[in-house]
């Protein structure tokens, strides 16, 4: 299966690009990734915008329906504003 993974800020986009379908798996804390996943659904076009972190899932033939999102960048993400996530010690947490 090829397949192209995309993380926006609050879930894990995979797409099944040879079968036209894809699933999605929201993030969070208590969130086990496989039970949170969604059932695969069709889809017509995936638009990546190469000059900025949007895409476009086109769900028909038509175009009338899509769902627009952003890809979560590590550094600091300009859409959620959240940043690389760093491993604290217990005493950092604790003061």
């Amino acid at each position: 299966m090829s397949q192209v993974t995309i993380d926006s800020c609050h879930s894990r986009w995979v797409f099944d690009t040879e079968r036209l379908r894809f699933r999605r798996a929201p993030k969070g804390p208590g969130l086990d990734l496989l039970m949170a996943m969604t059932d695969w659904r069709p889809y017509h076009e995936l638009l990546i915008d190469p000059d900025s972190d949007s895409f476009v899932v086109v769900l028909n033939d038509a175009g009338t329906r899509m769902l627009r999102s952003w890809r979560h960048t590590e550094v600091v993400c300009p859409q959620c504003g959240a940043g690389r996530t760093e491993e604290l010690s217990v005493d950092a947490i604790a003061h």
